[in-house]
C-alpha cells in the first residue's frame, strides 16, 4: 500500500468526513474495517489521506455508516474519483499546493461567496490591476514568476465566464476601491469592470460602505465555496503564512452566517439599471462610480 507524500485538500477533506461519518456513527476503526474486508491500519490511512479508497469500499463504508442522502454519497465518490487534474495542473511546478488547492476547490464549487477588506477580489480583478499588485507585493519577483501569477488568476476567472454554471457573490469593502493599485487609470478600469461584470448573470457585486461602522467589520477576506451537497462546502479564511481551509460544521454555518451579515449592512447589488430614477437610493453601483471619478 503506497502512501502518498503530498495531500491535496480534496483528498484531505474526503479523509476527514469518512473520519467524521465513522465517529457519529459509533464505529471504532477496527469495527469498520472489519464490515468492509480491510485492514483498520489501511483505513486509518484512508481517514488521514495518506491512501485512496476503491469504489465499493467507499460505498460499502457508506452503507454501514446509515449514510441517506444521496447527493452527499455521490459527491463523496467523486471527490474519490477525482485524479485532481485541470486547468492547474500546470502550474504545480511554480505554485505552491493551497493555491492549486483553491482552483481545484473554485472548479467544483456551485457557488463562491467572496468578502474583501483591501483589494479587489482575484476573480474580479483586471490584468492591469493584478499586475500592478504582484509588482508591489513581491517586489523581488521575475517578470517570468509575475507572468505566472497572472496565468493562473486569469485561468482562474474563468469561473465567471458568462457560460460558467457558478454563482460568484462578492462583497468589497469600500476601502479597497479607495486603495490605489498601480495608478488612477489602473483604477479606473478596474472599477469600470466591477459595473461590467455584475451584469453577468449569476454574479453580485455589492460594496459595504464606511459609514456601515464597526459593526458591519470582519477584519479577514473569506471564501465560502458551495457544494451540491450540504455539508461539504469549504471555507477559506486569508492568513500571512497560509490560507486556513474549514470544513467542519460550526465554521461553515458561522462564517457563512458571517457573510450573510456583511452582505445585509452592505449597499444594494450593482445594477445596470439606466432608467431614471433607478439609482435615487443609495447603491453599490452609485457608490463605485463616485468613488470611479475622484480617480
Amino acid at each position: 500500500m503506497a502512501l502518498r507524500t503530498h495531500i491535496t485538500e480534496r483528498q484531505r477533506r474526503l479523509g476527514s468526513e469518512l473520519r467524521k461519518l465513522r465517529e457519529a456513527a459509533g464505529m471504532s476503526v477496527n469495527a469498520a474495517s472489519a464490515r468492509i474486508g480491510m485492514g483498520a491500519a489501511h483505513l486509518s490511512h484512508v481517514e488521514a489521506a495518506r491512501t485512496a479508497i476503491s469504489a465499493d469500499r467507499l460505498t460499502a463504508l457508506l452503507y454501514a455508516y446509515d449514510v441517506r442522502s444521496e447527493p452527499y454519497a455521490e459527491a463523496l465518490a467523486a471527490m474519490s474519483e477525482s485524479d485532481g487534474k485541470g486547468w492547474w495542473t500546470e502550474y504545480r511546478k511554480d505554485l505552491p499546493q493551497h493555491t492549486l488547492d483553491l482552483a481545484e476547490l473554485e472548479s467544483r464549487a456551485t457557488g463562491i461567496q467572496s468578502y474583501e477588506t483591501l483589494l479587489i477580489p482575484g476573480l474580479l480583478q483586471t490584468e492591469a490591476y493584478m499586475r500592478a499588485l504582484f509588482h508591489s507585493s513581491r517586489p523581488g519577483a521575475s517578470p517570468a514568476e509575475i507572468e505566472t501569477l497572472v496565468g493562473y488568476r486569469r485561468a482562474r476567472q474563468q469561473i465567471v465566464a458568462d457560460d460558467s454554471r457558478t454563482t460568484v457573490h462578492a462583497v468589497i469593502h469600500e476601502a479597497a476601491l479607495r486603495i490605489t493599485v498601480g495608478s488612477a487609470g489602473v483604477m479606473r478600469e478596474q472599477l469600470t469592470h466591477l459595473v461590467r461584470a455584475a451584469q453577468r448573470t449569476g454574479t453580485t457585486i455589492q460594496i459595504l460602505p464606511f459609514d456601515a461602522g464597526a459593526r458591519a467589520w470582519f477584519g479577514t477576506p473569506l471564501l465560502v465555496l458551495g457544494s451540491v451537497a450540504p455539508g461539504l462546502e469549504t471555507v477559506m479564511l486569508e492568513h500571512p503564512a497560509a490560507p486556513l481551509l474549514l470544513g467542519d460544521d460550526e465554521s461553515i454555518a458561522r462564517y457563512k452566517s458571517t457573510f450573510d451579515s456583511l452582505s445585509r449592512n452592505s449597499l444594494p447589488a450593482v445594477t445596470a439599471d439606466g432608467r431614471p430614477g433607478s439609482h435615487e437610493q443609495r447603491d453599490s453601483w452609485g457608490l463605485i462610480h463616485h468613488i470611479l471619478y475622484t480617480y
